[in-house]
């Protein structure tokens, strides 16, 4: 594994960060997750644009321009020989002191890092997710604005402890209103009919990269699409629901807080959304080889 930082590339063992890096000390920085299907980066653009907005609203100067940072990525990609990846692109605040003054940092650390990730097993997709509510709350937008993807996780962290020895895959966040939120890593659809709902990022979901091509794929099935406020009421009753993010993809529902939602199986919407996106992921994105 070779692994990109600063302009150099370092095998697994040898690649480091500075404790003094206030991306380590503070969670101060922004990252994408992007996968890369058959040599071809998914959604790059939509990716790419993401990390520079969110850095820009911390103001955070990424030390690369866009084409640089494109290409340190791709060429990691091709040193590791990546065909069907995970990859990690991270831009922290920098090496700093041991205060929080942002402006003690000089410049800013890149790294990327290509590898797999497995979050759920394939039995999961086939059988359906089973998902329950949980106590922590999500973040207040009014805080931590959640279209910034920053390094400080720990909310979705205290979600998913909540998880453990628990016969669940994921974890549902409401508001501190009590509005469905999201999921610990993933955005959260529901079924009515001939509707397609998921919250509205106002309340603090994130506005995920596979959420917005899921959006467009049953959008151009004729699906009437509805970003809103709901409650626990709408997910018990609804006709179908499903996960999406970048490394889970979408993932089917079939039951909330030992509730079953539809006929408490992978619904045939859902499953039709998801062939669709297999068949959007295989035959798009950005070539890594040329």
């Amino acid at each position: 594994m070779q692994i990109y930082i600063d302009g150099e590339f370092y095998s697994k063992e040898d690649a480091k960060v500075s404790v003094f890096d206030h991306g380590l000390l503070y969670g101060d920085g922004v990252f994408e997750g992007i996968r890369n299907y058959g040599g071809r980066v998914f959604e790059l653009d939509p990716h790419i644009d993401r990390l520079y907005a969110s850095a820009k609203v911390i103001a955070l100067e990424i030390p690369l321009s866009r084409e640089e940072l494109v290409e340190a990525m791709m060429e990691t990609i091709r040193r590791n020989e990546g065909e069907n990846d995970y990859i990690r692109l991270v831009v922290t605040r920098g090496v700093g002191d041991l205060g929080l003054n942002p402006s003690k940092c000089p410049k800013a650390t890149v790294f990327c890092i290509v590898g797999n990730i497995t979050l759920y097993p394939a039995e999961v997709y086939e059988r359906g997710f089973k998902v329950k509510t949980l106590s922590t709350r999500r973040n207040d937008p009014q805080a931590v604005n959640p279209a910034i993807k920053s390094l400080n996780y720990l909310n979705n962290v205290m979600g998913s402890l909540e998880l453990r020895g628990v016969d669940v895959n994921e974890g549902l966040f409401l508001t501190t209103s009590g509005y469905v939120c999201e999921c610990t890593a993933d955005n959260v659809f529901l079924i009515k009919g001939n509707k397609l709902m998921t919250p509205s990022p106002a309340l603090g979901a994130l506005p995920g990269i596979t959420r917005a091509v899921v959006m467009r794929l049953a959008a151009g099935v004729g699906m009437e699409l509805e970003e809103g406020f709901y409650t626990l009421y709408d997910v018990y009753n609804a006709d179908e629901a499903f996960l999406t993010g970048t490394a889970a993809e979408v993932g089917p529902v079939v039951e909330l807080d030992r509730r079953p939602i539809g006929a408490g199986v992978p619904g045939p919407i859902t499953k039709d959304i998801i062939t669709r996106f297999h068949d959007y992921a295989k035959n798009t994105g950005t070539p890594v080889y040329k």
